[in-house]
């Protein structure tokens, strides 16, 4: 956005439109962690949204975006990154 046109100001939304729920993300994470941590199910808050999925419409049209990465692929960036801080400290 900082190299697009001064009158393109935003908001955009940026993000994986495609749809997972938490538990999904949960079960990925321990799988591709090899955490042996056990999902714990609460009440969800009341104003909390049951679906979550940017609409990256404008982000497509205006700024040609759109994720290049996948979840899991992603994840396992992140995981690895965290994995070479601990073994630096």
């Amino acid at each position: 956005m900082m190299n697009g046109p001064d009158e393109f100001i935003g908001p955009v939304n940026l993000g994986n439109p495609e749809e997972f729920s938490m538990l999904q993300l949960a079960e990925i994470v321990i799988r591709l962690t090899g955490s042996r941590s056990k999902i714990i199910f609460k009440p969800l808050p009341q104003d909390d949204p049951l679906q979550r999925c940017p609409d990256i419409a404008l982000a497509r049209k205006r700024l040609n975006w759109q994720p290049k990465i996948s979840l899991e692929k992603g994840l396992l960036e992140t995981i690895n990154y965290f994995k070479t801080l601990k073994h630096r400290a």
